[in-house]
C-alpha cells in the first residue's frame, strides 16, 4: 500500500527559473519531499522506499529527453542510481511522533 508519494522533476535541479539537464555519470544531490501523511507502524511492520521515473497518470509523462511534458516528442528511457557509499550516502528521513502525544486522539473504533 502506497503511503505518499513525491515528485522533483531533475531539469530543474539547478534553480526553478533554468532547466538544465543531468550529466550522465556525475552525482547530484536530490531532495524530494513526499506529500503529507501519517501512519502508525507497529513493531514488525516493515517500510518499503521505490524510486522511479515515472508515476503516470497521477503526474504528466516524463520524456526523459529536457523538453516540456506537452511538446516531447521523443522518449529516452531513464537510468536511476541511488547512491549508498560514505562519499555518496542516501537517506530516508522519517520524523516521529511522540507516543505519549497520541493518547488524546480518538481510537479507530470510537464512533463519531
Amino acid at each position: 500500500m502506497n503511503l505518499t508519494d513525491g515528485i522533483f522533476r531533475c531539469r530543474f535541479h539547478a534553480s526553478w527559473e533554468e532547466p538544465r539537464p543531468l550529466v550522465a555519470g556525475k552525482v547530484y544531490e536530490i531532495t524530494i519531499e513526499p506529500f503529507a501523511s501519517c501512519n502508525l507502524f507497529k513493531r514488525g511492520h516493515r517500510i518499503r522506499l521505490d524510486i522511479s521515473s515515472s508515476n503516470f497518470p497521477k503526474y504528466d509523462v516524463n520524456p526523459n529527453t529536457g523538453e516540456s511534458p506537452a511538446d516531447g516528442r521523443e522518449k529516452r528511457i531513464a537510468r536511476n542510481t541511488l547512491h549508498l557509499s560514505t562519499a555518496c550516502p542516501s537517506r530516508l528521513t522519517l520524523h516521529l511522533a511522540d507516543p505519549a502525544s497520541l493518547a488524546s486522539l480518538p481510537s479507530a473504533s470510537a464512533s463519531p
